[in-house]
């Protein structure tokens, strides 16, 4: 469905043109700085919802509200625009999370202005990156994030941010190259014109060692944003090192793209290929939450040992990815936004708790429950939700998962069994490193310097960031047709394809 008003281009110039307002704003107006980005944010969230209730149709398998005009016209490279179910749920997730960090940023003094020009420049690519209806403008979305990404580790980051920031640069321009080289030879292969746009390149075939190649050069891109092993190893040096405020972009949006890729791509443009690559996806999903929830428990950061929880979860999304069923694709969706959610929380929690503490080691705090009432029951809370807690949108997702998997008529029962249980076996585990987790920094025995009467529980600003994440996790959980209602379509369009093929 072509729209007559251009929405989509709207909100995606909207915060990276304002981002240039920044640099002419008063001098030492930080408190002023603050307030027109997060007055930014809200505006471009709410544009975001009216679209949502306004103007996307739920019932629909279609790409809405499509915008293209050719950008070079002697490549074929065109400024295409859309969204679908797939698209703007991550679309609302972006808007949600980002004003919610833009507001958690708000303590930050230090170059205010680079901060946030550099947030509102990361918020329009990465909304361009999930409405991007061409191959060439996905590519130049994805990159486009990695120099704000890598400034604000460099400049608001810890000691060792410098070392995260390269290895960070290094990982996501390595996989950027596969990416690009994966795009090219799907566009100009074969007797056809040449085409980017993503909607020509579906009924474009290939030979099979061909779309092989070109599955995982895709892949190898997206396993490093997903992160999937052994790509992963840039996430925990990263969160460990970044503003608590950048850690929830990375974990609540970042992390997504790679889903977003996979499912944008590999599952829908490259079919044969993943009927043939998918157990394997499945396979690597059910060893990367084992593993990394073996990892998580040994970490002594609390930062590191939530980013390891991230990459545990994520499996998830490999697992309902790979299993082709309509289930499983929709608990992937579903999880990656279950995740951001949850992710983005407990990173700020961590975050407020260091505020505090002025210490991420666990072995450093203990006994603070008492003191800070507020922060226990909520950093108790959104732990529960990341355990897959019933009535929480971690269990949900999860759960269609699993249900996934057993309704993958295509994979042996051994295969289908095998993976159940390591998602069991990581289910158990992810129990293991949270209560832990909980049990080091609030019971036992204060062991920082600071008294007790030192330590200032939560106050407005922070309640109101949790309580706007904890809500949509209790509505999702209690109610997930918020957002099976959006991705649903998507997700059987998808599955009936793949129905087909194996028939």
């Amino acid at each position: 469905m072509i729209s007559n008003v251009p929405w989509l281009t709207a909100i995606v110039s909207f915060p990276i043109m304002s981002s240039l307002m920044i640099p002419f704003l008063p001098r030492n107006g930080n408190k002023l700085i603050r307030w027109y980005t997060l007055s930014i944010c809200i505006l471009e969230f709410l544009s975001i919802t009216y679209i949502f209730y306004r103007q996307f149709q739920l019932n629909s398998q279609s790409i809405q509200l499509l915008e293209t005009s050719i950008w070079i016209r002697s490549i074929h490279f065109h400024w295409s625009l859309g969204v679908d179910g797939l698209s703007m749920g991550l679309v609302l997730l972006t808007g949600f999370v980002t004003t919610l960090a833009t507001l958690a940023a708000w303590p930050i003094t230090r170059n205010t202005r680079l901060f946030h020009l550099l947030m509102l420049i990361l918020y329009g690519g990465q909304i361009g990156l999930f409405v991007s209806r061409d191959i060439l403008l996905f590519f130049f979305m994805w990159e486009l994030e990695l120099i704000p990404v890598y400034l604000l580790l460099c400049l608001w980051g810890g000691k060792k941010r410098l070392y995260s920031a390269t290895k960070f640069v290094l990982y996501t321009a390595g996989g950027s190259i596969f990416l690009l080289v994966a795009a090219l030879t799907m566009s100009f292969s074969g007797n056809e014109i040449p085409s980017f746009d993503i909607q020509d390149l579906m009924g474009k075939s290939y030979p099979l060692s061909l779309e092989v190649l070109i599955y995982l050069g895709f892949l190898v891109a997206y396993a490093v944003k997903l992160p999937m092993i052994p790509f992963h190893t840039w996430l925990p040096d990263t969160h460990g090192e970044a503003h608590y405020s950048t850690c929830m972009l990375l974990a609540g949006i970042l992390l997504k793209m790679g889903g977003y890729g996979l499912i944008r791509f590999n599952l829908e443009l490259l079919t044969h290929a993943h009927l043939l690559l998918g157990s394997g996806l499945m396979l690597i999903g059910g060893i990367q939450i084992i593993y990394a929830s073996l990892i998580s428990i040994s970490q002594r950061n609390l930062k590191r040992r939530i980013a390891y929880s991230s990459i545990s979860h994520m499996g998830f999304v490999s697992i309902g990815i790979g299993s082709l069923t309509e289930a499983g694709i929709n608990g992937a969706m579903l999880q990656m936004i279950s995740h951001g959610l949850i992710g983005a929380a407990l990173f700020f929690l961590a975050g407020s708790c260091y505020d505090r503490t002025r210490t991420y080691f666990l072995d450093k705090l203990g006994g603070i429950a008492i003191s800070m009432p507020k922060l226990f029951v909520l950093f108790s809370t959104f732990s529960m939700a990341s355990l897959a807690l019933p009535g929480m949108s971690g269990f949900v997702s999860e759960f269609l998962v699993f249900i996934g998997v057993i309704n993958a008529r295509q994979y042996s029962f051994s295969l289908k069994t095998g993976i159940i249980a390591l998602g069991a076996i990581g289910t158990i585990l992810t129990s293991i490193y949270l209560l832990s987790m909980l049990r080091r920094i609030f019971y036992g025995y204060k062991l920082f310097d600071k008294s007790n009467s030192d330590l200032v529980d939560l106050g407005a600003r922070e309640l109101f960031i949790l309580i706007c994440l904890l809500l949509p996790i209790l509505g999702i959980g209690s109610y997930p047709n918020l957002i099976l209602s959006i991705c649903n379509d998507k997700a059987f369009s998808i599955s009936l394809l793949y129905s087909n093929l194996i028939k």
